[in-house]
């Protein structure tokens, strides 16, 4: 389960604000990549905070309400669809890290990153975490924001494109979504460059 260790660590070497960064999204074949950056007070346990894969989405919705109102501050934001195939999927991840970060009304003076990579044009002393959401608190907060952020923006493109079901698969690449994209073809929501084998 993940706890304050990393947190605990930079605070140590003189850090006060450390926010947690993740992100939601990155393999699906429709939608924005989203990205939030949390900073949790040091002495706030939040019961059942995990990684949000692990989490039912009832629960990660009750979460995100517990998270928003104990948080120091938040901040979601996300990677466009247009950046996303100009830039790729991992740039466009890059600027929603960075722009979560931005978001945050107590600016952090350090951040914990999910992943192996530091996003490029971060500006404060960072640390990567693979596998973050499993064991930093702040990182985990962070991808519960980020995923239930994301998946409700789904929720409204499954209302005005029905016909693929967002609802039930949020965009992920599943045989039912790669069957409404041969059947329906794409829409607007839908990232070409994640379907160049699909649609010739």
């Amino acid at each position: 389960m993940p706890d304050f260790s990393y947190e605990n660590a930079a605070r140590q070497n003189g850090y006060k604000y450390i926010c947690g960064v993740d992100e939601a999204g990155r393999g699906p074949l429709a939608g924005p990549v989203c990205a939030a950056a949390v900073i949790l007070p040091a002495d706030v346990y939040i019961e059942g905070l995990n990684d949000s894969k692990k989490l039912s989405e009832k629960k990660r919705e009750a979460l995100y309400g517990v998270i928003t109102e104990k948080a120091v501050a938040y901040g979601v934001a996300f990677g466009t669809l247009e950046e996303i195939e100009e830039f790729n999927i991992l740039n466009a991840t890059f600027l929603a890290m960075n722009r979560a970060i931005d978001e945050l009304e107590v600016k952090p003076d350090y951040a914990l990153i999910d992943g192996n990579r530091v996003p490029a044009g971060i500006n404060i002393p960072c640390e990567t975490v693979v596998k973050g959401d499993f064991k930093s608190a702040s990182i985990a907060a962070a991808s519960i924001l980020a995923k239930v952020t994301r998946d409700r923006l789904l929720l409204r493109y499954d209302e005005e494109y029905p016909q693929y079901n967002f609802k039930k698969h949020k965009g992920y690449g599943t045989k039912e979504h790669y069957e409404a994209i041969k059947k329906y073809g794409v829409c607007e929501v839908h990232r070409l460059s994640f379907l160049k084998n699909v649609i010739k």
